[in-house]
C-alpha cells in the first residue's frame, strides 16, 4: 500500500518539475523579442532523500545573442546593430511539446496509482 502511495507522490513531483519547465519555456517564448534576453534553462535532479524529481537552479543559456540589423532603433550602436535575444522558437515549442508529453505520462501514472488504491480501500472495506 505504502508503494502506491509513493507512487503518487513520485508522479506529482514530476508533474510539477513539468509544468515549471512548462512556465520557463512561455517567458522565453514571449521574450524571444526582446534585446539582450537569454533564453532560460531548467535542470531536473533527484531528490535522494524522498526519491522525488527537484527542479535544479535556473539558468541562462550563454550562447551568443542573435545581432539584429535595425539603424532606426534606439539601442542600435554605429554600425546599426544591436543584441537580440538568443531564443529560437522551433527549440522553445519542442521543449513545450516535450514536457507536455512528460507531463501527460505523469498524470496517468498519479491516475492509475491512485484507481489501484481505490480499489485497494474497497476491498479492505468489504
Amino acid at each position: 500500500m505504502a508503494d502506491l502511495i509513493q507512487s503518487l507522490s513520485y508522479s506529482a513531483s514530476g508533474m510539477e518539475a513539468q509544468a515549471a519547465r512548462l512556465r520557463h519555456v512561455a517567458e522565453n517564448i514571449s521574450n524571444a523579442d526582446t534585446p539582450g534576453y537569454h533564453r532560460k534553462l531548467v535542470s531536473f535532479h533527484e531528490d535522494f532523500a524522498t526519491g522525488e524529481v527537484a527542479t535544479g537552479p535556473v539558468t541562462l543559456d550563454r550562447s551568443q545573442l542573435a545581432l539584429v540589423f535595425d539603424p532606426g532603433n534606439p539601442l542600435a550602436d554605429e554600425t546599426g546593430h544591436y543584441d537580440g535575444s538568443n531564443v529560437d522558437l522551433v527549440i522553445e515549442i519542442a521543449d513545450a511539446r516535450e514536457a507536455q508529453r512528460s507531463y501527460e505520462a505523469n498524470l496517468k501514472i498519479f491516475d492509475q496509482a491512485r484507481q489501484m488504491a481505490q480499489g485497494l480501500f474497497e476491498l479492505l472495506r468489504r
